[in-house]
């Protein structure tokens, strides 16, 4: 069977504290997120462009959803996943599991944001 797209259209880091996550990720990443309009849910989305390879996704905030571990983790691509775990500890995050080998397929690191989400850092 040939697949048409990747398994992956979309992703949500769920928050409490929209403005202490924002800056988390902004710092972690050098990015800047963007508020993605909504009536009952507060967004702010990560840099995306249709064309664009990888998955689109953003920060939400949003009552009856909390944040924290869970189990899903959502892996951003780094040049050296080192670099970003140094700079979420910076940034009030905590290095869950420093970055290390998983063989021909590069390395990763684990974090845990300033909301109690557990993410991944790839790199090859």
């Amino acid at each position: 069977m040939k697949h048409k797209r990747n398994p992956i259209g979309w992703f949500e880091i769920y928050v409490q504290d929209m403005k202490r996550a924002k800056r988390f990720y902004e710092k972690t990443f050098a990015v800047k997120l963007e508020a993605l309009p909504s009536p009952i849910i507060e967004m702010q989305a990560f840099p995306m462009g249709q064309k664009l390879p990888g998955c689109p996704g953003a920060l939400v905030r949003m009552e009856g959803k909390d944040p924290g571990g869970g189990g899903t983790i959502i892996y951003f691509s780094c040049a050296n996943c080192a670099v970003e775990a140094g700079r979420a500890k910076k940034n009030g995050g905590e290095i869950f599991k420093k970055k290390f080998s998983i063989g021909d397929y590069g390395f990763i690191a684990l974090v845990v944001d300033t909301e109690g989400n557990m993410i991944g850092l790839h790199s090859m």
